[in-house]
Order: C-alpha cells, then structure tokens, then sequence
C-alpha cells in the first residue's frame, strides 16, 4: 500500500466519527484509530487520528507486535485437552508458528506468528470467548 493511500486513510478517519479502521491490501495491513486525549480542551473527533502500520514497515524487529483474534470464537491455547500449551510467556517463536487456535461454529482455526520473536505476554485465557480484534499475545 503506498502512502498516498494511507493518507487518504488517515483524513478519512480525522473527518469522520468513526474510531477505527483497518485495511488490508496484499500483504500489508494499516490500523488507523482516533484516541482521546487524556487532558485538554480536544474532544474525540478533535484528536487526530493515528495510523499503526505493521512492524516490519514502521519500526525494525525489535518493535512488539500485538497478535489479534481474527474472528469471535473460543480460544484454546493447546491442541487438545490436557496436552501443553502452544507458546508461554518467554518463549521464542517463529514466523507461521501456531500460537492458539480459536474455534468457531465447530471449525478450528489456527492463529499463527507473523514474524519471529519472543512472546512478551498472553492476554488470553484458555476456554474464553474472544471477539474479532481481542489482543492474544504480544511478540516482540
């Protein structure tokens, strides 16, 4: 995605009400989101928006990432019961890697790395809902 696109994006979400938006295109996804300032005069819509863009473009490795839900269902940190967990707090992992599964409508789909690193932390808990966009873990 070039940066004429992202700054379309980017005035897009500063002239709406909406508070998040990403996109994807190819192999590249940006995450434009409108934060509210914890003090001053600003309302929401007056705070300007601010673009995350995946690590590998904005930042060299050692930036942690964040990985997402991609879709709503039960999260299983193990590939069956009462075996280990895919990853631990600390472990390192590589790209493709799977880290959780999250079941939906009885299809279980794998959550994998995208990139290399050590896990910094898990959110999730083994058994619990998780929405589309819910924060799993973070790799730095």
């Amino acid at each position: 995605m070039d940066l004429s696109k992202i700054k379309t994006l980017i005035d897009f979400v500063g002239q709406s009400t909406i508070t998040e938006l990403t996109v994807t295109e190819k192999d590249t996804t940006v995450r434009i989101f409108r934060t509210c300032p914890s003090s001053g005069g600003m309302t929401s819509s007056d705070a300007p928006p601010v673009a995350s863009i995946p690590a590998e473009i904005s930042a060299p490795d050692t930036a942690s990432i964040p990985v997402h839900a991609p879709i709503f269902g039960v999260l299983h940190a193990a590939p069956a019961p009462g075996e280990n967990a895919f990853i631990r707090a600390g472990d390192t992992v590589e790209a493709g890697q799977t880290l959780f599964i999250v079941e939906a409508m009885k299809v279980f789909n794998p959550i994998v790395a995208s990139r290399a690193g050590r896990v910094l932390s898990i959110t999730a808990i083994d058994g619990s809902e998780v929405e589309a966009g819910d924060i799993l873990a973070e790799i730095a």
